[in-house]
């Protein structure tokens, strides 16, 4: 799991640094046996949603980190998906995250806190 906050901090960091807004990390392996982690984001247009997913793949490829097995809604950029396996990138444009509310919905997953700075991620409860 080291690894894997490690991958999912630098891409809540990649988010951000490309203006996601509302960056979280929720820790949902205990609730949902496929992935460990959601890194969720949302930007305020569709070409800021591709900047994003860009930049993610990037930065998380840069920390060692793999390939996204892969990625699902890059045509119409609303909701675009990131699979890692052991975690998963959201991006949202902000209406399709308020109708979606994956916080909401993995409300009692802890939220890994994720510094901007630095590669630590470290589970908070919600």
């Amino acid at each position: 799991m080291d690894e894997t906050r490690q991958w999912t901090a630098e891409a809540a960091r990649a988010a951000a640094g490309k203006k996601g807004e509302e960056t979280v990390v929720l820790d949902v392996g205990d609730l949902f046996g496929i992935t460990d982690a959601f890194v969720i984001t949302s930007a305020s247009n569709v070409r800021l949603v591709r900047t994003i997913v860009e930049e993610v793949d990037r930065r998380v490829k840069a920390v060692g980190g793999p390939a996204p097995y892969r990625v699902e809604g890059t045509d119409d950029a609303r909701w675009v998906l990131m699979d890692y396996g052991d975690f998963v990138v959201h991006v949202f444009l902000e209406e399709a995250r308020r109708y979606y509310d994956l916080e909401r919905l993995w409300a009692d997953a802890p939220r890994l806190e994720w510094d901007e700075h630095d590669g630590r991620a470290v589970a908070t409860r919600p």
